[in-house]
């Protein structure tokens, strides 16, 4: 069974060491970096399944690394910890992408813990939620919002991924526009319908090179995704 990879990060180096080794001899492979910058490099080099961020860090503060992590990969999980503990700081965590918050000092067993559960809950949720989608000849990858056709990546918004998602989940099947509003935006009023018509439009646009693959419109009802 391979290790799980940790992105750690930690300015204070007597604390970073201790944790690192602690973490090591706990069977996880760990990927320390001391500054907001190099841990984002980290990240991008080594795409760990989790990260546990210091907020407090040189050049660029854990609120902001955590905000560019998710648009980097959106479902890895990230854990705080920090000496911060007004209730302002922990909302901007979670604000900012964190999964969990763990106030300084903290017990090795309370961090492996929490570690070990955010893990379990993304495996979870990865069953339930392919990690990648065939859609003709394109490779639509869930969690990380990306459409590939051959050598060509397009980044998805958000809102379009789930759209595309929603989609893939009734293929060759007829889905009612209410029920794609309500799923998306929470109501079908006709403000978010007319946004609903903006993003399929988009999509058709970003499919249109695999003629296989339609999103037909069925007037007064909603639409019918064909794939081959």
């Amino acid at each position: 069974m391979s290790k799980t990879n940790i992105l750690y990060v930690e300015d204070e180096p007597f604390l970073g060491r201790i944790v690192k080794e602690s973490l090591e001899s706990r069977d996880f492979v760990v990927h320390m970096a001391t500054d907001g910058k190099q841990a984002l490099a980290t990240f991008r080099e080594v795409q760990p399944e989790i990260c546990v961020l210091d907020i407090m860090l040189p050049i660029k503060d854990g609120y902001t690394l955590a905000s560019e992590i998710r648009q980097l990969k959106p479902s890895v999980p990230i854990i705080f910890v920090t000496a911060k503990t007004q209730t302002e700081d922990v909302l901007k965590g979670f604000e900012s992408g964190g999964n969990d918050y763990l106030r300084k000092p903290f017990s090795m067993e309370e961090l492996i813990v929490r570690i070990t559960n955010l893990l379990n809950m993304t495996q979870q949720k990865n069953t339930h939620a392919r990690e990648s989608l065939t859609i003709g000849e394109y490779e639509f990858s869930v969690s990380r919002y990306e459409l590939k056709y051959k050598d060509r990546v397009k980044k998805l918004s958000h809102r379009e991924a789930s759209l595309l998602k929603q989609l893939c989940e009734n293929k060759n099947t007829t889905i009612s526009r209410k029920d794609i509003l309500l799923e998306l935006w929470g109501d079908d009023s006709f403000f978010n319908s007319r946004n609903l018509d903006v993003y399929i439009t988009k999509l058709r646009d970003y499919l249109k090179d695999d003629p296989s693959v339609q999103i037909i419109t069925i007037k007064g009802i909603g639409y019918h995704f064909t794939v081959g």
